[in-house]
C-alpha cells in the first residue's frame, strides 16, 4: 500500500507541475525524491487549508476507485433518503456504470421529487452515454421549461441526442446556442465536431479558428482551465479539415 501511495502522490504533483507550468527541475526533484520531493512540491504550490480534503479524496481515489461508491452504498443501506440514493447515482454516473445510475435516479424521481431538475439531468447524461438517444427525448420534456436548462449540459446533450435520432436542423438550432465567444469552449469544440460530422467543414474551421485565436490573448488561469479543449481545437485545425 505504501508503494502505491507514493506512486500515486508522484503522479498527483507531476501533473499538478505540468498543469500548473511550475519550474522544470521539479520533475526531477518529484522523480527522484519520491516521498520527500512530492511532499515538498505539495506544501510550496498546492496545500492552502481549503484544498487539503480536495487532495486527499483525490489520492484516494487512485490508490483506491472503488471506496467513494462502497462507502455511499453502505450509507443508502443505512438510510435510503433521496439525498443518499441521487449521491450514489452520481458516483455510478461519474465511474461510467450508466445502467446501475439510470436505475436509482429512476426510484429517486418520484412523488414531491419527480420534476427535481439535477437528479433529472444527471439521469438525461447518463441515458445520452449509455445511448439510449430516445429516452434522452421524451426525459427533457420534464425540465425544459426550468430557466436553469437554457445552455446546460442537458441542453447540449439533447441536441446531440437529436442529432443521433436525425432532426439535424434542431439539432443544429440547439448546439449554436453555444456558440458564444471566449466561452463554452468544450460545447463549442462539440460543435465544430458536429458540423464535420454532418459535412460543415467550413463553419467548424471558423469556430477551431475562433477558439485558437481566443487563446492567444488568455489570461494563465483561463488557459490552464481550457487548455485541453483548445489544443484538441489545433490539432484538429493541423488536419485540414
Amino acid at each position: 500500500m505504501y508503494y502505491y501511495f507514493i506512486i500515486a502522490l508522484q503522479g498527483y504533483c507531476l501533473y499538478h507541475c505540468f498543469v500548473n507550468r511550475n519550474q522544470f527541475y521539479w520533475y526531477f526533484v518529484i522523480l527522484f525524491i519520491p516521498l520527500l520531493g512530492s511532499l515538498l512540491y505539495l506544501f510550496l504550490y498546492v496545500f492552502q487549508k481549503q484544498d487539503i480534503g480536495k487532495v486527499q479524496e483525490g489520492l484516494t481515489a487512485v490508490i483506491n476507485p472503488t471506496k467513494k461508491i462502497a462507502d455511499l452504498e453502505k450509507k443508502l443501506d443505512f438510510s435510503d433518503t433521496f439525498e443518499n440514493r441521487v449521491a450514489l447515482a452520481d458516483a455510478y454516473l461519474g465511474s461510467e456504470q450508466y445502467e446501475r445510475a439510470i436505475e436509482l435516479y429512476k426510484s429517486s424521481l418520484k412523488g414531491t421529487f419527480e420534476k427535481d431538475y439535477y437528479a433529472n439531468s444527471n439521469l438525461i447524461e447518463a441515458l445520452y452515454y449509455s445511448e439510449q438517444y430516445t429516452e434522452v427525448i421524451a426525459k427533457i420534456k420534464v425540465i425544459e421549461d426550468s430557466p436553469r436548462f437554457k445552455k446546460s449540459k442537458a441542453m447540449f446533450l439533447y441536441g446531440l441526442a437529436l442529432e443521433k435520432t436525425g432532426d439535424i436542423a434542431m439539432a443544429e438550432t440547439l448546439l449554436e446556442q453555444f456558440n458564444a465567444p471566449y466561452s463554452r469552449y468544450q460545447e463549442r469544440l462539440g460543435l465544430a465536431k458536429f458540423y464535420i460530422r454532418n459535412g460543415q467543414t467550413e463553419k467548424a474551421r471558423t469556430i477551431l479558428n475562433d477558439i485558437s485565436t481566443e487563446s492567444v490573448g488568455m489570461s494563465k488561469p483561463s488557459y490552464k482551465l481550457h487548455q485541453e479543449y483548445i489544443k484538441k481545437a489545433k490539432e484538429m485545425l493541423a488536419t485540414g479539415l
